[in-house]
């Protein structure tokens, strides 16, 4: 069996960008085909609408998510008025149009393979 495109190894120590806020930060890697994985680490107090909210431009988050959670607690608000919380070892997959925020004094790191390209992305 042939390989049709050699093998990678990244690291979020050395991330292709870093976009950050007030209590958030989010490294994001570059993987071949045009894949990018984002490490996401909100700090106690982080809420969407109100850290992300005005670089995103809008009102709720749209960037869709499939995510590992490492550690910390999240609750999630979708538009409809569903809500869940998202705690350690937890994958979830959240639709656009939600609100977020850290549930207690915990940070959050969360691995994001979708949606991360165009999470917290600066408005054009």
């Amino acid at each position: 069996m042939t390989a049709t495109q050699p093998m990678e190894h990244v690291s979020f120590e050395k991330p292709d960008e870093v976009r950050e806020g007030t209590n958030w930060r989010m490294e994001l890697v570059n993987l071949a085909g045009g894949a990018q994985v984002g490490r996401i680490s909100l700090q106690p107090g982080w809420k969407w609408s109100n850290d992300v909210k005005p670089v995103a431009g809008t009102d709720l988050c749209m960037a869709p998510h499939q995510q590992y959670q490492v550690s910390g607690r999240v609750h999630v608000a979708m538009a409809d008025g569903a809500e869940l919380e998202v705690g350690p070892g937890e994958v979830v997959s959240l639709p656009p149009g939600h609100d977020a925020w850290v549930v207690g004094d915990e940070p959050v790191v969360a691995i994001d393979w979708q949606g991360a390209s165009v999470w917290a992305a600066k408005k054009e």
